[in-house]
C-alpha cells in the first residue's frame, strides 16, 4: 500500500498493496457505475474473492466501531504519536475514507484516470482534513463510520475477481496497483493502522 503518513513511501509491490489514503478527499466526482454481475450464479463464482474481502473488512470495521464507542471525552482529545492528530481527528479521517475509497476503487476497476494526483497532494489533503475536522464529535464520527463501512462492504462485495485484478495508476509518482491491493490497504490495513494507533494512545 502507498503508506503516506510522514514516515516515508512504500510501493504497493514492496508492501503487498498496502495503501494509505488519508488525504483522498476531493475525489467525490468520480462516478460509481454498477459493478455487480447480472446473474446470481455468475456472481457466486466470480465474486468469491470480493465476498471474502468484504467479510474481512466488515470484521475490522466492527472492531474499530467498538473501540470508538468506548472512547471517553478525554481520550478523544489525546494526540496520537503516529499521525500527530487527535484521536477524534484520526477516527474521523478513517470514517471519511470509508465513504471515498469505494468510489476510487470503482474508478480504478473501470480504468478511469485520476489526473495528476501525487503524493504531495495526498499530504496536503491530509493536513487540510485535520484542520477542517479538528472539532468533530464522537457521535458524528461514529455515524459516519457506520455509514461508510456499510457502503464500502457493499461495493467490495460486488467486485468480480476480474475487476479486483484490474491494475491502474492512482498516483502519478507511484507504481500502479490493483483494485484488490487498494481494498486491502485503504480499507483493511488502513483500519488496523489507525485503530492500532488509537488503542496505543488511549492506553497510556
Amino acid at each position: 500500500m502507498l503508506t503516506r503518513s510522514g514516515r516515508g513511501y512504500r510501493s504497493p509491490e514492496s508492501q503487498k498493496g498496502e495503501i494509505e489514503l488519508r488525504q483522498l478527499f476531493g475525489l467525490e466526482n468520480f462516478g460509481v457505475p454498477g459493478h455487480g454481475t447480472k446473474h446470481q450464479t455468475e456472481e457466486n463464482i466470480m465474486g468469491a474473492k470480493g465476498e471474502a474481502l468484504a467479510k474481512q473488512f466488515e470484521a475490522k470495521a466492527q472492531e474499530a466501531a467498538a473501540v470508538l464507542e468506548k472512547l471517553s471525552a478525554a481520550d478523544w482529545k489525546k494526540v496520537t504519536e503516529a499521525e500527530k492528530w487527535s484521536v477524534g481527528v484520526t477516527a474521523h479521517h478513517l470514517a471519511g475514507s470509508y465513504e471515498r475509497v469505494p468510489d476510487i476503487a470503482t474508478g480504478l476497476a473501470a480504468g478511469q484516470s485520476f489526473g495528476n494526483f501525487t503524493r504531495k497532494i495526498l499530504d496536503e489533503r491530509n493536513a487540510q482534513h485535520a484542520k477542517e475536522f479538528a472539532g468533530c464529535t464522537k457521535e458524528e464520527t461514529l455515524a459516519l463510520h457506520r455509514k461508510g463501512a456499510a457502503k464500502a462492504a457493499s461495493v467490495v462485495r460486488g467486485f468480480s475477481d476480474e475487476q479486483l485484478a484490474k491494475r491502474g495508476i492512482l498516483f502519478t509518482d507511484a507504481p500502479p496497483m490493483t483494485v484488490e491491493q487498494l481494498i486491502m490497504g485503504a480499507l483493511i490495513d488502513h483500519t488496523d493502522e489507525h485503530y492500532g494507533s488509537i488503542r496505543k494512545t488511549v492506553s497510556k
